[in-house]
């Protein structure tokens, strides 16, 4: 006899991902617990004032219906229609998620999963709120905060509270005033760089590149309104336009056959470090930008932060450093999963899980979507617009296992 705290479903997360996969299981009636705060990290580790890269047809959480895109939540707020040219303020898209998950997974439960172990055939799941159940499948979709990679060389600063990463601040107006090195050269690093200066710090941009990247404009707001020359040379994707950007969002189920460093390469620099069009103008000009250099060395002098660099500029002083330096999946680093069932999760390039068509890990009934599955599914799986493509995979396939 089942115990009445087992459920066929749990998903960890309330962000883009698990809100998606939950509406989708919902669509196949598969009784479902989703946990989290909705949208919780995007509001707790964005920052204020910051503006999506993504064009808001690549910003619509996938609804089984093809219903309540970013368009819809304008509309039902008596906003304009917005194309490609439009870019997406943070707030706005929270806003949306929440709207997003009242109208379509009411039931999110604001509670932590402190813990997930195995209790074949299942998991026990256990709750911040001391609440343990069982389920039959658990799907992970709680986003890239784990993942936060600092290079080695300044762990030492962020032990002494001198460094952290992008991902542990939702205001950069803390820094006004000072003089902080920020350290990278894709969108994070650059927008980050920029809202701090915007708040009244001082920023210093270190960029290992000799040259820093910007997106171009859209000519259009509608993929359909440009030049049909470039259309056929460039058609439409929601990562962008190009031939390439078309195979990976169309075929993504492909990538995985993909040899593993040829995979790793691709998740790595397909939209590599590179600014939104709409930020050229807010920063260069406006703060320090040192590209072509790398930092050789640190230590601390006097409470501050002292720099060697390899570049032009040998040296240079700062009172925090904020490293813009991504993410890397590593299971490992998923507290939360019990060092048995981490210790049971087969891996490809460093860390990621090895997925199934269906999203599934190397242990039965354990699922990974979002970041941690773009090794498997190609870049995609790093946005938004990924959603569709992982809730339909793994709604289908967790249907099909309730269902034996």
């Amino acid at each position: 006899m089942k115990s009445v705290s087992e459920v066929p479903v749990a998903v960890v997360g309330a962000g883009p991902y698990g809100l998606s996969v939950a509406a989708h299981l919902g669509a196949r009636g598969v009784p479902v617990r989703i946990l989290g705060v909705p949208m919780g990290s995007w509001r707790a580790r964005m920052p204020v004032g910051m503006f999506l890269k993504s064009t808001p047809r690549a910003s619509s959480i996938a609804h089984p219906e093809g219903r309540y895109g970013l368009n819809e939540f304008r509309a039902d707020r008596h906003l304009a229609w917005v194309g490609d040219r439009y870019a997406v303020p943070l707030d706005e898209f929270v806003c949306y998620g929440e709207w997003f998950q009242q109208r379509c997974v009411p039931g999110v439960e604001r509670a932590a999963v402190v813990r997930i172990a195995g209790a074949p055939p299942g998991f026990r799941v256990s709750l911040d709120t001391g609440e343990e159940f069982t389920a039959r499948t658990v799907v992970l979709a709680n986003g890239f905060p784990s993942y936060a990679r600092v290079p080695a060389d300044l762990q030492p600063l962020v032990e002494a509270g001198l460094a952290s990463h992008t991902s542990d601040h939702a205001d950069l107006a803390k820094f006004a005033g000072q003089r902080v090195a920020v350290i990278g050269a894709g969108q994070s690093a650059l927008e980050s760089a920029t809202l701090m200066y915007e708040a009244g710090a001082e920023p210093v941009l270190v960029a290992r590149t000799d040259r820093l990247l910007f997106g171009e404009p859209p000519s259009a707001d509608r993929p359909g309104d440009r030049a049909w020359p470039t259309r056929i040379a460039h058609p439409a994707s929601t990562l962008g336009p190009g031939w390439s950007f078309v195979g990976f969002t169309r075929a993504p189920a492909a990538f995985r056959y993909l040899p593993d460093d040829r995979r790793a390469a691709l998740v790595r620099t397909v939209l590599g470090p590179a600014g939104a069009w709409w930020l050229r103008d807010r920063l260069v000009g406006r703060f320090p930008l040192l590209t072509g250099h790398r930092v050789a060395s640190t230590e601390v002098v006097g409470g501050r932060v002292r720099l060697r660099l390899r570049g032009s500029t040998d040296t240079l002083e700062v009172e925090q450093v904020l490293a813009a330096t991504g993410y890397q999946v590593d299971v490992d680093r998923l507290q939360l999963l019990d060092p048995g069932l981490r210790g049971a999760l087969a891996r490809r390039n460093g860390g990621a899980p090895r997925l199934t068509p269906g999203f599934e890990s190397s242990v039965p009934g354990l699922y990974f979507t979002g970041l941690a599955a773009a090794d498997t599914f190609g870049p995609m799986m790093r946005f938004v617009c990924g959603t569709g493509f992982a809730a339909r995979r793994i709604s289908r396939a967790v249907a099909r296992a309730v269902d034996r």
